[in-house]
C-alpha cells in the first residue's frame, strides 16, 4: 500500500515539475538582457569647413531600439573650430548620435574655453544646427564676471550668443568679482 501511494506521488509530482521548470525557464528568458557596452570608446569627426569634433568616454552602450544611439559615461570632449580655440567638455553621461553626431550630456557639465568656464546640468550639441544649447543650473565665469541663467544658446559658427530665462519675470543675474 505505501508503494502504491508513494508511485502515485512520484506521477502526480513528476508531472507537475516539468511545467513548473518551464515556466522558470520562460521567465528567465523574459528577464535575459543582452548588453553592448563598450569600454573607453571614442569619435572624431570633421565637418566640410574642417572644424574637428572628439568624444571619448569611459563606457559606452549601444541602445538597442536605435543602433546609432550610443548612450556614454564619464565623457571628455573637444570642438575644434577654424580660427578659433578649442572648446573643451566634461560630463558625467551623455548621448551620442553616431549617423549626425549630435551629442546631449548631462549632469556635471563643464565647458571651458581660452578663460571662460560655464557649468550646467545639461547641453545639447548639434552639429547639424550649429547650435550648442546649454541649460539647467547654468553658471558662466570668466576672469571678472559671474552670470546665471537659465539657458545660453551657442552658435557655433558665428558665435551668436542668446542668454535667457524661462519665466518672463526672472532677470539674468550678472555679478562682478571685484
Amino acid at each position: 500500500f505505501i508503494s502504491i501511494i508513494s508511485f502515485i506521488s512520484y506521477i502526480k509530482y513528476s508531472k507537475e515539475s516539468p511545467k513548473k521548470i518551464e515556466a522558470e525557464i520562460k521567465e528567465a528568458e523574459d528577464n535575459i538582457y543582452s548588453s553592448n557596452i563598450i569600454t573607453e570608446v571614442s569619435f572624431e569627426s570633421k565637418d566640410p569647413k574642417g572644424n574637428t569634433y572628439k568624444i571619448s568616454a569611459l563606457e559606452g552602450e549601444i541602445d538597442f531600439s536605435d543602433n546609432k544611439i550610443i548612450f556614454l559615461k564619464k565623457i571628455d570632449a573637444s570642438i575644434e573650430l577654424n580660427n578659433s580655440s578649442k572648446v573643451i567638455i566634461k560630463s558625467d553621461f551623455g548621448k551620442y548620435n553616431t549617423e549626425n553626431f549630435n551629442t546631449i550630456f548631462s549632469e556635471n557639465v563643464i565647458i571651458e574655453y581660452l578663460n571662460n568656464k560655464i557649468s550646467a546640468e545639461y547641453v545639447d550639441f548639434s552639429i547639424e544646427n550649429n547650435l550648442m544649447t546649454i541649460s539647467k543650473n547654468v553658471v558662466y565665469s570668466n576672469l571678472k564676471n559671474v552670470l546665471k541663467a537659465d539657458v545660453v544658446e551657442i552658435n557655433i559658427v558665428t558665435k551668436d550668443i542668446k542668454i535667457y530665462m524661462h519665466e518672463e519675470l526672472k532677470k539674468v543675474k550678472i555679478k562682478s568679482k571685484n
